[in-house]
C-alpha cells in the first residue's frame, strides 16, 4: 500500500506494464512516441519535423497525390496536412498544380529542393529503422512487419 501523499513508483520502459507483460495497445504507443522523439531528434539539425519528412516522402512515393490523399495516407488531420503544406510549399520543398480534371483539387510534387532534402533526411531515418531490427534475423523482421500490417487493418 502507498503511504498517504506519495505517488506510486512510475517504471521505467521495459519494466511492469511498460515491458513484455505490458498491453500490446500500449506498447505500440510507447514504442511510437519513443521512435517520433527520436526522428524529431535526427531531423531537426536538417530543418525537417517528422511530419514534414513523411509529406516529403509520401509525395515522392505517389506524385500528384492530393492533399486529402496525403492527409489519409500520412494518419494526419486535414487540418494539419493543410499546415504542412502551406509551410512546405513556403520553403521552395513541393510545388502545387491543379488536377487537369478537377479544379478544385490541387495536385502535390517534389521541387528539386525538396528531393534533396528528402534524400538527406532518408538515411537519417533509415539508421533509426535499423535500429530497431538489431537482434532479430530476416523472418523475425518479416514476422515484425506482417505484425504490424495487419495491426493496421484492424
Amino acid at each position: 500500500m502507498i503511504p498517504s501523499g506519495e505517488t506510486a513508483p512510475v517504471p521505467d520502459i521495459g519494466e511492469g506494464k511498460r515491458g513484455e507483460g505490458g498491453h500490446i495497445g500500449y506498447l505500440l504507443r510507447q514504442a511510437g512516441v519513443a521512435f517520433r522523439t527520436r526522428m524529431d531528434a535526427s531531423l531537426g539539425p536538417i530543418g525537417l519535423t517528422t511530419p514534414q519528412f513523411v509529406a516529403l516522402t509520401l509525395i515522392g512515393a505517389y506524385p500528384a497525390l492530393s492533399s486529402a490523399d496525403l492527409a489519409r495516407l500520412s494518419l494526419l488531420t486535414p487540418q494539419t496536412i493543410t499546415v504542412i503544406v502551406a509551410n512546405l510549399k513556403r520553403a521552395g520543398l513541393v510545388a502545387i498544380e491543379p488536377h487537369p480534371d478537377h479544379g478544385r483539387i490541387q495536385r502535390l510534387t517534389l521541387t528539386g529542393a525538396g528531393s534533396a532534402l528528402l534524400a538527406r533526411g532518408r538515411p537519417l531515418v533509415d539508421a533509426l529503422e535499423a535500429e530497431l531490427l538489431i537482434g532479430f534475423d530476416d523472418r523475425e523482421t518479416a514476422t515484425i512487419r506482417r505484425f504490424l500490417v495487419a495491426t493496421a487493418r484492424l
